[in-house]
């Protein structure tokens, strides 16, 4: 089962964290993860973040990200999203 897990953190402390799970094989590797994206925001009711290049580098490398504020369009509270694929 693919699952993605998403934490918010503010002052170096975890605020919340989700894990999204998604079991349809069917469905291509990109697809999972940007459902769980979509999954994990609307669970911590914020809006998705914009993924650039270094985040992109990131993420095919190491399996986790890091978002600030300047992935969001709109003013966050916290000071990063952090997703990381959870192997199974």
């Amino acid at each position: 089962m693919f699952r993605l897990w998403g934490k918010i953190f503010k002052d170096n402390r975890l605020l919340k964290d989700h894990v999204a799970t998604d079991g349809d094989y069917s469905k291509d590797r990109k697809t999972m993860i940007f459902d769980a994206i979509r999954e994990i925001c609307h669970e911590f009711d914020i809006a998705e973040p914009i993924w650039l290049l270094p985040n992109i580098d990131d993420f095919a490398y190491r399996g986790k990200v890091r978002f600030n504020a300047d992935n969001f369009i709109e003013q966050i509270d916290f000071d990063y999203l952090e997703i990381q694929i959870i192997e199974e």
